[in-house]
């Protein structure tokens, strides 16, 4: 019923509507959405009288819709249906909780094909799921319980037929097929033991159906033994046809034996029976499996000690390289750190030690302006200095793609905030002489203030004020 409901609407779902507008999606947009949330609370399974109630209405909707009926009962046709699919959904999700174990019983039967290997169980349990949720929809909550208890045996009686169906079909085929063929009767003893492992692995299967390790092995002697007694017969059958007399047949027997002692090198005599010629038979094929284990043993060893090597090997070798690599890396160091030193004693000759002071702060050469003072409060390049910033220049240049930063620094008289100024006034005016006067590229210089918060003297002095006003030149070296 709710399949032909379901059909129905999507069947009219696929009705072209005139009005360009698709009054149909505004329309039916709520009870869209509650058709979905219902379905995806597995109403049609769960609660199935409302679902189907609303499933009607809404199918009625539709049909108003196509018919061109009055929008007001399409309305209500809709709200219906908005009613009994969002109760349904509700139910249903009270239902999941409540029939748990029951839901739990329909999903491993259907992992397994039951509604394919079991088809009659199937049914019957569907059945009986049905009655349970129309039970519990309608509040029959002890009849629901009861109702539940019996599809959940059908389920579980279901699952088991169809793992079985599954399993061990084969083997029941290769036996029916050994009794047309009379088996039965020609090798009785193999039969039988294939009739055993059969039943062996249903026994298994019964104790723990999720456990199929045991039985699939059980499955697998019992289908080779099946195999067997009809190889058994058919051999029986052919010896009977060709007249064969008992001499016959020890003499095939004892061809194979000897055909087996050849290729395996071994001598023996047939002259006292069978039996001591194939212990020792056994024996010698023995003794060759134990000396091919330990050839095998062998191999293996030597393997891994040529794989050892191997490795031993690899790894000097990215030793060696390694400290190749290091050997260049610290030459290549070296000689930058000769360079750069150098290049430092080339700076701190071009200075007297009243024009400045040269130090080195990691890759970077700091260059303190001693010799280049701003009158109070002022930050303007006095004349005098020039010579002093061409020097200054000729210092940078020394670095050609070295980025400079000028940092000025005052002392604490002043206030900070006029002091953090006047720093930073004086620094740009230092950089800008370096641009604009001297042509260095503005990419490459940047100026900083600190004010007084970086001092390298007592401020209590006169002597250490001094110090502490001061322009310092940070040239980059890591550019180089």
């Amino acid at each position: 019923m709710i399949k032909t409901w379901f059909s129905l609407i999507i069947a009219l779902a696929l009705i072209p509507l005139s009005n360009a507008q698709d009054p149909r999606s505004t329309l039916f947009e709520a009870a869209d959405e509650a058709l979905e949330s219902a379905q995806s609370a597995n109403a049609p399974l769960l609660a199935p009288r409302g679902y189907s109630n609303g499933l009607e209405a809404y199918s009625d909707a539709a049909n108003d819709l196509v018919r061109g009926r009055n929008t007001d009962r399409i309305q209500n046709r809709l709200a219906d249906a908005i009613s009994s699919l969002n109760d349904a959904a509700v139910a249903a999700r009270a239902a999941s909780i409540t029939l748990n174990t029951l839901i739990e019983s329909r999903d491993d039967a259907l992992n397994v094909r039951a509604d394919n290997f079991a088809t009659a169980l199937w049914t019957d349990a569907e059945e009986a799921f049905n009655s349970t949720s129309l039970a519990l929809e309608a509040g029959d909550n002890d009849i629901a319980q009861a109702r539940a208890e019996t599809a959940e045996m059908l389920f579980r009686d279901a699952e088991l037929t169809a793992i079985k169906a599954q399993y061990l079909s084969q083997t029941r085929a290769l036996l029916a097929q050994a009794v047309q063929d009379r088996v039965p009767q020609n090798s009785p003893i193999t039969y039988q033991k294939a009739q055993e492992l059969l039943a062996q692995a249903e026994q298994a299967i019964n104790e723990n159906r999720y456990e199929m390790e045991r039985p699939l092995r059980l499955i697998e002697q019992a289908n080779y033994e099946a195999r067997h007694a009809t190889f058994i017969t058919e051999k029986i059958r052919s010896l009977r046809d060709s007249n064969g007399t008992a001499e016959d047949i020890i003499l095939a027997h004892e061809e194979q034996i000897m055909q087996l002692a050849s290729a395996t090198n071994s001598v023996i005599q047939l002259d006292i029976g069978t039996e001591t010629a194939t212990l020792e038979l056994i024996s010698n094929i023995e003794n060759s499996h134990q000396r091919e284990i330990q050839l095998t043993s062998d191999l293996e060893n030597s393997r891994r000690q040529i794989a050892s090597l191997e490795n031993e090997i690899r790894e000097l070798d990215n030793q060696l390289n390694n400290a190749s690599e290091e050997h260049i890396l610290l030459v290549q160091r070296l000689e930058i750190e000769e360079q750069l030193r150098a290049r430092f004693t080339r700076i701190e000759t071009m200075f007297s030690l009243e024009e400045a002071q040269i130090t080195r702060e990691g890759s970077s050469v700091v260059v303190r302006l001693v010799g280049l003072t701003f009158g109070s409060g002022e930050s303007n390049i006095r004349p005098e200095h020039s010579q002093l910033l061409d020097k200054l220049y000729d210092a940078i240049d020394t670095f050609p793609r070295s980025r400079v930063v000028v940092e000025g620094h005052t002392d604490s008289y002043g206030g900070n905030q006029a002091n953090l100024r006047l720093s930073r006034s004086r620094a740009e005016a230092v950089g800008d002489y370096l641009n604009t006067q001297l042509g260095l590229e503005s990419f490459r210089v940047s100026s900083v203030g600190y004010g007084q918060m970086r001092p390298i003297a007592n401020n209590e002095t006169s002597q250490g004020r001094a110090r502490n006003r001061r322009i310092d030149i940070r040239i980059e070296t890591q550019q180089e």
